[in-house]
Formats: C-alpha cells, structure tokens, sequence
C-alpha cells in the first residue's frame, strides 16, 4: 500500500473520482483499487479501469479500511470486506435515523 500523505483536494457527494484519484486520496496502489472491484467491494460505473469512475461516498471507507489493514497487516481480500461491513454500517445508522425521525423521537 501507498502510505504518502494524499493531497487534499475538496469533494462532495456529487463529485467523482477516477482509479487515480482515489488510489491517491486513499492512500492505496491502483492495483488495489482494481482488485476491490475484483472483490465486488467498490462498484465504479464505466466498463474498463481507465473508464471507471467512483462515487465520493466511497472515499472514508476506502480510508478507514485501508488504515485498518495496513496496521493489521491485512491482505486486499480482508479490505473488501471490512468496506463492506463498513458501508453496511454506514447504512443501517442512516435507517436508524430515519426511523428516530419519523417517529419523533430524535437522539443521537
């Protein structure tokens, strides 16, 4: 993995990134990109590598589990799958809050 400091560029959730630019804001080779593709944790839209684009919604995923696996000593295959537990947890919180709110009751 890639462990240079990536340069800081502004992102929203319309923003999309290239096999580079994410590799680069991550912190991680493109050929690790590509294999979370392989792996079925990253799902770009376009056909081959040099067409792929990626939502920004990826982004702190990709981070936290490449952070993760690198002090862990983690192969690619271990951070396809703590991407996918992340954004799974990513989306039950947003169905928690969802429910929070249309019953009324706020919270956290």
């Amino acid at each position: 993995m890639n462990t240079e400091t990536p340069s800081a560029f502004w992102m929203d959730t319309r923003t999309r990134l290239t096999v580079v630019e994410l590799a680069e804001s991550c912190g991680i080779t493109q050929e690790v990109v590509q294999e979370l593709v392989e792996y079925g944790a990253l799902s770009p839209s376009g056909t081959r590598p040099g067409e792929w684009d990626f939502g920004a919604e990826c982004v702190t995923s990709v981070r936290k589990a490449a952070r993760l696996c690198n002090d862990l000593e983690l192969e690619t295959s271990a951070m396809a799958l703590v991407i996918s537990f992340l954004e799974r947890i990513h989306e039950l919180e947003a169905q928690v809050r969802r429910l929070r709110a249309q019953a009324g009751g706020g919270g956290p």
